[in-house]
């Protein structure tokens, strides 16, 4: 930001830099604020002392502006001059929505026994950090899978009831339980009481120690 006088409007040529998007961005955030207020360029200007035509060019990142005149906007919007920066410069995160029923289905060891699994995150890069499933059981089955993995499995009860077994210890889940344990015991369901059973589980794979 210029803290000395305004920039003329002739400054069309001024490169793609971070001061030409710092403006860029402050001219749209007070531009949002003055008309999500429902206020006219003219209200605003006269609230922060400033002319109609310099607040039209800062909207318009026509020129650069003193922290002193943006103190004022901000001010006269009602808002802190924090909020004008609170969006600035923020990292353009990934996110993977996944819409109800469009889980990926996949085939595990309990597959054949009357279990369905839809992995509801996937596309995760080379490193498998984690793996959220909803686990489908609506038929009996005479033998259950028993699973080893490493890493720490969370488990969390949607629907039904079942005894699940860990190691030496079974334990009773209905809606709303959660089980957490390590992936390296032997653990899997062992005797389903009420049927349909639907719960999530989600397994937490150790981080890469960096070679």
């Amino acid at each position: 930001m210029d803290t000395s006088q305004d920039v003329p409007d002739g400054d069309s040529g001024r490169g793609e830099d971070a001061t030409g998007a710092l403006e860029r961005y402050l001219g749209n955030a007070i531009r949002d604020l003055r008309q999500r207020h429902g206020l006219t360029i003219a209200d605003v200007a006269e609230r922060a002392d400033i002319s109609r035509g310099m607040l039209s060019k800062i909207e318009n990142a026509q020129t650069a502006t003193s922290l002193d005149t943006l103190t004022r906007l901000a001010r006269a919007l009602g808002a802190s001059l924090s909020t004008l920066f609170r969006n600035y410069d923020v990292p353009d995160g990934s996110a993977q929505l996944v819409k109800k029923g469009e889980g990926m289905e996949v085939v595990r060891r309990g597959t054949k026994r009357g279990h369905t699994y839809h992995l509801l995150a996937y596309d995760q890069g080379p490193t498998k950090l984690f793996e959220p499933f909803l686990i489908t059981i609506d038929t009996e089955a005479a033998a259950f899978p028993v699973f080893e993995h490493p890493g720490t499995e969370f488990l969390y009860m949607l629907e039904g009831r079942m005894e699940y077994r860990h190691g030496q210890h079974a334990y009773l889940l209905t809606p709303g339980d959660s089980l957490t344990f390590r992936g390296e015991v032997p653990h899997g369901p062992e005797k389903l009481l009420e049927l349909p059973i639907r719960f999530m589980a989600t397994i937490v794979y150790p981080t890469p120690v960096p070679q």
